[in-house]
């Protein structure tokens, strides 16, 4: 493994308890240059995590909490008439730094998402007639509560797409539970922040081009391609299994889904010390960059199958060519 990656994990460590699974996707997504929508219950460290994760670097970070009444220009900017100046001048607003924590983004209107999604897609933002552009590492943290859903706008599935992976937190485990009390007791919770980064934004861009520097096999791409068309075709793998239904997956992933299975699986390649990519990188990071871009049929949701249910059973018949 990478020194400097062995270095930020050892960091978010000493803060999260409990969530080896949140701290190994937040960098592998950080690596492969998407973003990352971490969804879970209340109180259990997302929020924490990405703090965690912008201590750990040497870069700009802000936090930007979602509310109805939010406007595209709290987050964007805007311009602003300069009197002593006679005219009008951009002053940028919360997004134009390199990793942002969007709290509770389904609680944003239309027209937020919208200037988020532009963000996102396009690396810029556009305020009146001109565009700006965002800095080279730009790292978007989006958190959601799915339990609360009242006065929530949901995300539509153009900006879902717009996530590299959809990360979803669970609690932790009794004797994990019993640290987290054990620290915030004892005051070592506060003290367990990062006092100073460990790396710079520059390292990041290295991790990312030596990431894509891994050797993939044309077996592999294959393989990426075949479990992407079994989410457009997923009757031709689980027909036998549920021969009644016509098909369980009534919208599969989008070339975007394909190109964010290649990166991830290589800088999951990279994390586990590797210099080239496997099957098993590709299917270990499958989950969390499909569930959110295919959309189950009625029949699946009938028999109570979630999307992580359907991945999972491609996953065991998608043959390795």
């Amino acid at each position: 493994m990478d020194t400097l990656i062995r270095t930020l994990q050892d960091e978010l460590n000493k803060t999260i308890v409990g969530q080896s699974n949140l701290i190994k996707n937040l960098l592998i997504s950080l690596i492969a240059d998407g973003h990352v929508l971490l969804e879970g219950p209340p109180g259990i460290a997302k929020t924490t995590a990405a703090k965690a994760l912008a201590n750990s670097i040497d870069s700009q970070f802000q936090r930007i909490q979602f509310t109805p009444d939010l406007l595209p220009g709290d987050v964007t900017g805007s311009d602003i008439y300069q009197q002593e100046k006679g005219q009008f001048e951009f002053v940028a607003g919360p997004i134009m730094n390199n990793i942002i924590l969007a709290d509770e983004i389904n609680r944003a209107p239309a027209k937020v998402q919208s200037a988020l999604l532009e963000a996102m897609g396009e690396r810029q933002v556009t305020v009146g007639n001109k565009s700006y552009s965002l800095p080279e590492l730009f790292f978007v943290i989006a958190t959601q509560n799915p339990i609360e859903q009242e006065g929530t706008y949901p995300l539509p599935e153009a900006q879902l797409d717009r996530f590299m992976m959809k990360i979803k937190v669970d609690y932790p485990k009794a004797e994990e539970e019993l640290e987290i009390l054990r620290r915030v007791r004892q005051g070592e919770h506060s003290k367990a922040q990062p006092s100073k980064p460990v790396c710079s934004t520059e390292d990041i861009l290295s991790l990312r081009s030596k990431a894509l520097d891994l050797y993939m096999a044309e077996t592999v791409e294959q393989y990426i391609v075949q479990l992407i068309m079994a989410t457009r075709h997923s009757e031709h793998y689980l027909q036998a299994i549920y021969p009644e239904t016509e098909t369980l997956i009534e919208f599969g992933s989008s070339p975007r889904g394909t190109l964010a299975l290649d990166r991830c699986a290589r800088a999951h390649a990279l994390i586990n010390g590797k210099d080239y990519v496997t099957p098993d990188d590709v299917k270990a990071i499958a989950l969390s960059v499909l569930r959110h871009r295919i959309l189950p049929s009625f029949e699946a949701e009938a028999k109570g199958l979630t999307t992580d249910d359907i991945l999972n059973e491609l996953l065991e018949r998608v043959p390795v060519i």
